[in-house]
């Protein structure tokens, strides 16, 4: 489950009870501007990006900073700290944004050059 900003505290009532607190409908709201937020990001991106004669190719992030650009190998022990990457088999050094940036790129210019569906 993702967390979205500060969940209000729970108010004790008696031992194992407590009463509403709204947090619920907080978890709603910030879903909610979260994802409005985003996809008038994406909007405007796209928009700006076509006038300025560029493309936005959208890329799944996931483990885009854990994936080893030299082996392929994907493991979280390949990220020893929030900075630094290694790879566990092959002993590629970099830091880890750096290998986040890289296979973010190389995952764009694959989906450029697929055919389209």
């Amino acid at each position: 489950m993702r967390h979205y900003g500060f969940l209000p505290r729970p108010i004790p009532r008696t031992p194992g009870a407590f009463l509403p607190n709204g947090a619920g409908a907080k978890t709603g709201l910030n879903r909610a501007i979260s994802d409005a937020g985003w996809g008038v990001f994406l909007t405007i991106l796209a928009d700006k990006a076509e006038s300025a004669g560029r493309e936005v190719i959208a890329v799944d992030p996931r483990n885009t900073s854990r994936k080893c650009p030299e082996c392929g190998h994907t493991s979280a022990e390949n990220r020893p700290t929030q900075a630094k990457f290694h790879c566990v088999p092959c002993g590629h050094t970099a830091h880890a944004d750096t290998v986040g940036a890289t296979n973010v790129l190389r995952a764009g210019l694959v989906r450029r050059e697929a055919p389209p569906a």
